[in-house]
C-alpha cells in the first residue's frame, strides 16, 4: 500500500470518461490504506434514520456514495470530530480502526463500503461509553 492513513481522509478517486459516454472511478490498491476482504452495499435508507452509532476494534472501511448524499460523522479514540459530506462517486472516506461513526443519507443514497475485514460481530464496539474507554 502506498498510503499510510492514520486518521479519517478524503480520498479522491480518478475518474474516466466524459458527459457524452459516462465516467469511470477505480479504487485501486495504490489508492486504498489496505486489502479489501469484503465489499457490501447499502440502500432505501430513510431519510429521517440514521446509522451507524459504533466503532470497530480492527476493522478500517472506505465508504464512498455511489448515488445521492451521505453525511458522515466521525470521532477518533482521542475525542477528534471530522464531517465528510458525500455526494460523488469519485470520493471516499477512509475510516480508520476504533472510531466512532454516524451517517445521515439522502432518500436515494446508495452507499458502498470496502472493508478490510470479514464480518466479525465481536471486533463491534456498540456502546459509546465502552468507547470512551
Amino acid at each position: 500500500m502506498s498510503h499510510n492513513y492514520k486518521k479519517p481522509t478524503l480520498i479522491d478517486f480518478s475518474r474516466t470518461g466524459d458527459r457524452s459516454t459516462g465516467y469511470i472511478s477505480i479504487a485501486e490498491k495504490e489508492k486504498l490504506p489496505f486489502v479489501p476482504k469484503r465489499i457490501y452495499w447499502t440502500y432505501f435508507t430513510p431519510e429521517d434514520v440514521v446509522r451507524g452509532f459504533h466503532s470497530h476494534h480492527n476493522l478500517e472501511q472506505v465508504l464512498i456514495a455511489m448515488a445521492g448524499k451521505i453525511t458522515l460523522n466521525i470521532e477518533t479514540n482521542d475525542g477528534e470530530l471530522f464531517e465528510f459530506i458525500l455526494d460523488s462517486p469519485d470520493k471516499g472516506v477512509y475510516i480508520p480502526k476504533q472510531c466512532w461513526r454516524t451517517m445521515k443519507y439522502s432518500h436515494n443514497a446508495v452507499q458502498m463500503c470496502i472493508a478490510s475485514m470479514e464480518y466479525d460481530e465481536s471486533d463491534y464496539i456498540r456502546d459509546y461509553s465502552l468507547f470512551k474507554k
